[in-house]
């Protein structure tokens, strides 16, 4: 018995084993007001949009991930701004404001120290960052209402690209 233990523990080891999964969540600030949203998709992000209601709150959120664009979030009526993401580089924090029933100002620092800031730094301040060293941003949840951005949380994880793999 004791020699079939040893035989499959070396099986075992010789194969890659299976990463941890360091999730966290910011929880989500804001009114939270109108219909649940979630921007989750596979692969990394790699660029980010926001809509801003001319002078006002946050209107509207699109991420894409590698190639793919996710459908935006509320409403994508007017200019956007945007922020390509480089290689290897991610989201590590999220920020910005709250205040009426609106997120009114939105902000995405990356691991290269760049930043994109969208709306008015009125209300209330949120600061969202991963608890994992390696974490990044995975993807946004909350709540709109049709006309605007109501709440906003951000999920964090190491991401892993196929080829990651752990051996002992």
């Amino acid at each position: 018995m004791l020699h079939l233990f040893l035989i499959l523990s070396g099986v075992t080891l010789g194969m890659a084993l299976p990463l941890p999964d360091y999730y966290s969540y910011s929880t989500a600030v804001g009114d939270g007001s109108g219909t649940e949203y979630s921007t989750a998709y596979d692969g990394r992000i790699t660029v980010i949009r926001v809509w801003e209601y001319s002078n006002s709150y946050i209107r509207g959120i699109q991420l894409r991930y590698d190639g793919n664009w996710t459908t935006p979030v509320c409403t994508s009526y007017g200019n956007p701004l945007e922020m390509s993401l480089r290689d290897n580089e991610s989201i590590i924090q999220v920020s910005g404001k709250y205040y009426n029933g609106y997120i009114y100002e939105i902000m995405f620092v990356t691991s290269q120290g760049r930043s994109l800031k969208v709306g008015q730094t009125y209300g209330n301040s949120f600061n969202f960052y991963p608890t994992h060293d390696g974490s990044e941003l995975r993807f946004l949840s909350g709540r709109q209402n049709g006309n605007g951005i109501t709440s906003v949380g951000a999920h964090w994880a190491v991401y892993y690209t196929s080829d990651t793999s752990v051996t002992a």
